[in-house]
């Protein structure tokens, strides 16, 4: 071990200790405006609000059979893959799905045969398509949270829809984004490391590619005129330490998100989520502030980089 990794360890070990907590807190009363920024926002933390949406009509409503009868003709946009990992790393490559559009009945067709079903299906499109794609059931939710608005001064810059199957699987990333995510059935898993850990989880540049379905047979199709995408090599549900020892050092935590609960998950915290069958999700993405706290990251990613090599 060299005097960095030494250096490095040691100080974000004291980091762990003194900023992160051992579990994801559980809270049960919505905290004001001023609370939530001063003891969240600005501590980078998360927490779970225990039956922070339990309000929202969606809960009692949003089901296969409710769907089936407000929307089953529309088509929606969903992300096909014959393993459940889209946008994550398979050998060499970088891989994204396959998206095909389909009637909202034969998605939920696919939701409701689960492990009978040999491909993986998953509405997860990331631009704001709950206000887009899904306006027969948006006023089944509220449109944004509003002692978080009121914190960070803005409405959310994106809300997301999420349905799918439990094989669906969301690599390990972070975003630049504070996130607010409610969970409306099911349940989801999060895997969580916070940015400080950032010297300990090994990215690696991978050539873009996409799945593509011909017949039954799938194969991974490369796009050449892509430039190289740089992406977490490691799996945290199966780590091989071997190749990437310094990942031992990180500083995990785990989050399980019911039917009702409602996780901020800061920003630029690394995450890796699993769910039920058919978990339905909505997420709020609110802008971040790129302020002392971006700059300590991308000092740590900048020195990740050029000394170890990750």
């Amino acid at each position: 071990m060299n005097i960095v990794e030494k250096c490095l360890i040691e100080s974000i070990s004291e980091a762990h200790d003194l900023n992160v907590h051992d579990y994801v807190p559980i809270i049960k009363d919505p905290p004001t405006a001023a609370e939530f920024f001063s003891n969240y926002v600005s501590k980078n933390s998360p927490f779970i609000l225990k039956g922070g949406i339990c309000h929202w009509t969606a809960l009692s409503k949003w089901s296969p059979a409710y769907f089936r009868e407000t929307m089953s003709e529309k088509m929606v946009t969903v992300a096909v893959t014959p393993n459940g990992y889209a946008d994550a790393v398979n050998g060499d490559r970088f891989v994204m799905p396959e998206e095909m559009e389909m009637k909202f009945c034969d998605f939920l067709d696919s939701i409701e045969e689960g492990e009978d079903e040999s491909d993986v299906f998953y509405i997860q499109k990331q631009n704001s398509n709950m206000t887009s794609d899904f306006p027969e059931i948006i006023g089944d939710i509220e449109s944004h949270i509003n002692w978080a608005t009121d914190a960070f001064g803005a409405k959310p810059e994106a809300v997301n829809f999420w349905m799918g199957q439990k094989d669906a699987i969301t690599s390990m990333h972070k975003d630049h984004y504070e996130n607010l995510y409610a969970v409306i059935s099911g349940e989801k898993t999060f895997t969580l490391h916070p940015p400080c850990d950032r010297p300990f989880i090994p990215h690696k540049n991978y050539k873009p590619a996409k799945y593509q379905k011909v017949g039954e047979t799938w194969t991974i199709k490369d796009l050449l005129d892509s430039q190289p995408v740089p992406w977490i090599a490691i799996d945290p549900l199966n780590p091989d330490l071997e190749t990437y020892p310094m990942y031992k050092n990180c500083k995990t935590l785990t989050a399980s998100v019911k039917a009702g609960d409602l996780l901020y998950l800061p920003a630029m915290w690394f995450h890796h989520v699993t769910q039920t069958n058919g978990t339905i999700a909505v997420n709020f993405w609110y802008d971040m502030d790129f302020d002392w706290k971006y700059s300590f990251y991308q000092t740590l990613d900048n020195l990740s980089k050029s000394v170890l090599g990750t």
